[in-house]
């Protein structure tokens, strides 16, 4: 659950019972001192953490943004491909027009000499009257078919005129057209393809940038872990200090109550002849302390008593003097906030403790109250008790008392 559990609610505790440990100056400068570099590299490590934050934000961003230029890319080169077909089919049909445009040029010209031979040898002949013409001819029905051919090959060729004058007019303006459309299409293809080459420097600037801000990402997170490291450093080395000044305290009480014993009764351990009657090295001893109602059952509230929880709170095995120092499940305290304790549970306040050394579900009696081992993060001998709120684990400060590990 913790990454570690002395944080700095630890330092305050130790120095609100400063004066009751008799701690050194020094070492409280000393403390103080580490204390201020982990609270440096508490703050380093936030700020670098809102950087990282700062720079996923941008690259998603940057991923979104490349994720539509590409669309786009795509559908230039999509659009450019079929502006490339529809010019080609232009060229094509233009081509063809201007084919048709020549053979009916072509045959424009045949029909317009065919015409100026007709008309010269109608005006060559044209000299007689119409008298002549009536005497010459066999009958009037003969003259009548002579005028009539004269007639029919004018109109002919009065419409032939016309027809080819609408060709021409025809394959003009179509071919006028099929060019005004080739050079939309050409320009159009233009466009595309210089829009294409645009989104395609975008994209691979775009690229660059993503880059940029993985590898900035990649920086700040080896930053993270060397403040991580500095801070874990920092909690170590707090600890030790705090264990070196409670040694130095047990040692200064026990060389005071061995100074004041000797001069009070004149005791010297040297020349006491006096056998016990108990051994020195027994590790089982009777707990006075009353434990909470909880653990003796709930068979107390009747006046009954069963012989199985008497026997069970009236023996326990003495560990020592322990540290004692309190966490809770914020975020200042265990990286994160809300997450299961090392053994798998949640942890409860007045319950779950945190203590290497010991298996998982081991109970301890401490000032009258049974805990249960349920998470690491401090090493045997200093046991962390859980609170359900961070101003309470502060408030707990930096204790000591004696631990029982009841069978």
């Amino acid at each position: 659950m913790r990454k570690k559990r002395i944080v700095s609610l630890l330092l305050a505790g130790i120095l609100s019972t400063a004066a009751g440990m008799n701690v050194s100056a020094s070492a409280e400068d000393e403390i103080a001192y580490v204390q201020a570099e982990k609270e440096a590299a508490q703050a380093g490590l936030a700020q670098t953490q809102a950087n990282i934050s700062s720079l996923e934000g941008k690259k998603q961003e940057l991923e979104s943004y490349l994720a539509e230029l590409n669309a786009q890319y795509e559908e230039l080169t999509a659009s450019v491909a079929q502006l490339g077909i529809e010019a080609a089919e232009k060229e094509e049909t233009l081509k063809q027009v201007k084919h048709e445009l020549k053979k009916a040029k072509k045959a424009a010209s045949e029909q317009y000499e065919a015409m100026k031979i007709r008309i010269v040898y109608m005006y060559e002949n044209s000299g007689g009257s119409v008298l002549e013409k009536l005497l010459s001819s066999s009958s009037i029905a003969d003259f009548l078919n002579q005028v009539e051919n004269i007639s029919q090959i004018s109109q002919y060729d009065r419409d032939m005129l016309k027809k080819y004058e609408k060709i021409q007019k025809s394959i003009k303006e179509q071919q006028a057209k099929i060019k005004q459309e080739s050079q939309e299409i050409n320009e159009l293809l233009s466009q595309r393809a210089a829009k294409k080459q645009e989104v395609q420097a975008m994209a691979e600037s775009t690229n660059a940038s993503i880059a940029s801000y993985i590898n900035q990402i990649s920086a700040s997170e080896a930053e993270v872990n060397a403040l991580l490291e500095q801070i874990d450093r920092a909690d170590s080395s707090i600890y030790t200090l705090m264990q070196q000044a409670a040694e130095e305290q047990a040692a200064a009480e026990a060389a005071a109550q061995e100074e004041s014993g000797q001069e009070d009764y004149g005791y010297d351990p040297s020349t006491d002849t006096t056998e016990s009657s108990s051994s020195s090295t027994s590790s089982t001893i009777v707990v006075e302390e009353e434990a909470p109602e909880d653990y003796y059952g709930s068979s107390q509230e009747t006046g009954e008593t069963s012989d199985e929880s008497t026997s069970s709170s009236g023996q326990g095995t003495y560990l020592g003097n322990f540290t004692l120092t309190g966490y809770c499940g914020c975020a200042q305290c265990c990286g994160t906030a809300g997450n299961p304790t090392a053994s798998g549970v949640m942890p409860t306040a007045g319950h779950t403790v945190a203590m290497s050394g010991v298996p998982f579900g081991t109970q301890l009696l401490i000032n009258g109250t049974v805990y249960t081992v349920e998470d690491l993060g401090t090493p045997y001998g200093h046991v962390d008790i859980y609170f359900a709120n961070h101003s309470d684990a502060l408030n707990f400060g930096l204790q000591y008392a004696d631990v029982y590990q009841l069978s």
